[in-house]
């Protein structure tokens, strides 16, 4: 009983958020022009850009860590698949003239909350400096068995980052 609430609680949760993106994309797209931008090393039958960018604000597909060479997800657990995720996002963002420094906003999907720490390690690495913003969630089940799934959200461009205290 106790499992299934918590369950519940988590689909709130991930609705929630459903909700929160939906509103900013709306916001988003009064705003400006929309330049969808799809990963040519994906197949055309994936139903989704890899990032649509809205004025200064690029929106980034959730990634899991799948290898764009192998179309394998990587072996390993939490930690390589996070270091993946970010090598995919470096690749979609470089090709928009960004980079990760110009992420400010994740949401991470966990499909183990005991495994937030070496995600967390590994998340840590693709962020040397000033950390974007982020929520966690702890999910029951993700796309080709993924342990995580992180979605982000940048900005175009370098922006000078500063760190306040």
């Amino acid at each position: 009983m106790k499992t299934e609430r918590l369950t519940h609680s988590a689909r709130q949760l991930s609705g929630a958020a459903a909700l929160a993106t939906y509103l900013c994309l709306a916001a988003a797209a009064q705003a400006g022009e929309r330049t969808f931008h799809r990963n040519p090393d994906l197949p055309e039958t994936f139903p989704f850009s890899a990032a649509v960018v809205v004025g200064d604000t690029i929106y980034l597909s959730g990634e899991i860590g799948v290898d764009y060479e192998s179309f394998e997800l990587v072996q390993g657990g939490v930690g390589p698949e996070t270091r993946q995720i970010f090598k995919n996002y470096q690749a979609t963002l470089e090709s928009l003239g960004s980079g990760l420094g110009d992420i400010v906003k994740c949401t991470v999907f966990l499909d183990d909350m005991a495994a937030f720490a070496e995600m967390n390690t590994a998340y840590a690495e693709a962020f040397p400096g000033p950390k974007p913003a982020r929520s966690t969630f702890g999910v029951d089940g993700l796309a080709l068995g993924a342990a995580l799934e992180i979605e982000c959200l940048a900005v175009t461009g370098s922006r000078g980052q500063t760190e306040s205290e």
